[in-house]
């Protein structure tokens, strides 16, 4: 801790072939985030520190570059980097995909831009999950990772505790995405301006995105988190939850909402209104039929929970906030 906010310990992976450029542009962005809260005198803005790791003689990864003094024994976000080689890389692999398993297993968002995919694959992490790299790779990504959603039409896909990105140049998303997370959109805004980056059109994640607390140190309730990730659009109850924790259901309760700040239906409806969201923002879908998709029968208790949660009703977020969809059904 300093005397602003608290430290954000964000590491990148400098692993064999990774793009040099966005290693350090990353640095940069980060630093320069730091920077621009400073400027403006906010004292309780989060710091960015960055770690670079590589791996050792022994095949191990280690931490090699810092940006500060004050090493960081723990990671809140991990980045895979873009690489411009082979994406199927195999040298020394097996303690890498043990230091990321673990790593998402402490609570860790992982995240990745491009071929950086494919090691996050590698380690199981993306199983069951959408997910996002270059155009050009992802009919590899999805034959050799059969479970993965591989979507590679979008940009960024940002699942909960896992970020992928798509191409080449998409690390300047992905280190927006991060400032966005963990200070906030107008920094966002100011890093874009300083690099002459495009920040156009990532104003509608802003300000309604779900962030799930991750970092909570109780392991238990986040082996529920990663399951309902990847079934919440499914129908879950309680007892299956419980079930999921090896808890009974009123000890389940407790430990979940002592962990995350939320009940788990609570946490449940607002993983579902994510999905929905990018529903409406990516597709013509009609809002009954996104309201059914995202488990909900009746479309007007789902109308009400998403204005309720949001703040206007799915036509109207759908009117502001939708993008390349053509010819939008509004119902």
């Amino acid at each position: 801790m300093t005397a602003m906010g608290k430290y954000v310990d964000i590491g990148i992976l400098d692993y064999p072939g990774a793009q040099a450029s966005a290693l350090h542009g990353l640095t940069d962005m980060f630093l320069v985030a730091n920077r621009l809260c400073a400027e403006q005198g906010l004292k309780d803005a989060a710091i960015l520190r960055v770690s670079h790791w590589h791996l050792g003689h022994d095949g191990q990864v280690i931490r090699g570059f810092t940006s500060s003094e004050a090493a960081a024994k723990s990671l809140d976000v991990l980045i895979l980097p873009p690489s411009l080689g082979d994406p199927v890389w195999t040298a020394q692999r097996a303690p890498l995909l043990r230091f990321l398993k673990n790593l998402h297993g402490k609570g860790t968002v992982m995240s990745s831009v491009c071929a950086g995919a494919f090691l996050l694959a590698e380690a199981g992490l993306l199983d069951g999950r959408p997910a996002t790299t270059h155009w050009s790779l992802a009919e590899e990504l999805q034959a050799r990772f059969p479970e993965i959603a591989v979507d590679a039409d979008k940009l960024v896909i940002e699942d909960g505790d896992v970020i992928t990105a798509g191409g080449v140049m998409a690390w300047v998303e992905l280190g927006l995405k991060v400032i966005e997370r963990f200070i906030s959109p107008a920094i966002v805004l100011g890093v874009a301006r300083f690099f002459l980056v495009d920040a156009a059109g990532r104003e509608q994640r802003f300000y309604s995105a779900f962030r799930p607390k991750l970092a909570h140190g109780d392991e238990i309730v986040l082996k529920v988190q990663h399951w309902l990730q990847r079934h919440a659009l499914e129908k879950v109850t309680l007892p299956q939850m419980a079930a999921q924790a090896r808890l009974g259901e009123r000890t389940f309760l407790r430990r979940f909402r002592h962990a995350t700040g939320l009940n788990p239906t609570r946490y449940l409806q607002s993983l579902r209104l994510t999905k929905a969201r990018e529903m409406l923002e990516l597709t013509n879908q009609k809002i009954d039929q996104i309201a059914y998709r995202i488990g909900y029968e009746d479309p007007g208790a789902f109308t009400k929970l998403f204005q309720s949660q949001i703040g206007l009703t799915p036509s109207e977020y759908r009117r502001r906030f939708g993008v390349g969809t053509g010819d939008v059904r509004k119902s």
